[in-house]
């Protein structure tokens, strides 16, 4: 069992940053943030495998980095040039497993955290 609790969630406008943060209890193979917006499924933003490191899905665009500090037990999701489009709920996620072994699979996910809401405005 991984417990995880997200931060950092707000409201910026369109053109800013934010940075969330995901404590873990224990080390996994695969981490992840996700994304949610009402009546729509949980999409993958980006993963931190043990194995591969850092992936990111194509509605990042290149604006955002995600990164892992072991010695803190925390995941980063650093989100430049927001846009109102990805306002939504923000979550973190764990499967142990490779994270190519499970792509973007929401449903392949073992542990989630309780999400941190992110609002931009335009």
């Amino acid at each position: 069992q991984v417990q995880l609790v997200e931060s950092g969630g707000g409201s910026v406008q369109a053109g800013g940053s934010l940075t969330l943060s995901c404590v873990f209890s224990k080390y996994t193979y695969c981490f992840a943030w996700f994304r949610q917006t009402p009546g729509e499924e949980r999409e993958g933003v980006a993963s931190f495998c043990n194995y591969d490191g850092p992936s990111y899905a194509e509605i990042t665009k290149g604006r955002f980095t995600i990164s892992k500090d072991n010695a803190k037990k925390t995941l980063y999701l650093q989100m430049n040039s927001l846009e109102p489009e990805d306002s939504a709920v923000y979550y973190c996620a764990a499967v142990p497993s490779p994270c190519r072994s499970v792509g973007w699979s929401y449903t392949a996910y073992s542990w989630w955290g309780q999400g941190t809401q992110v609002t931009v405005s335009s």
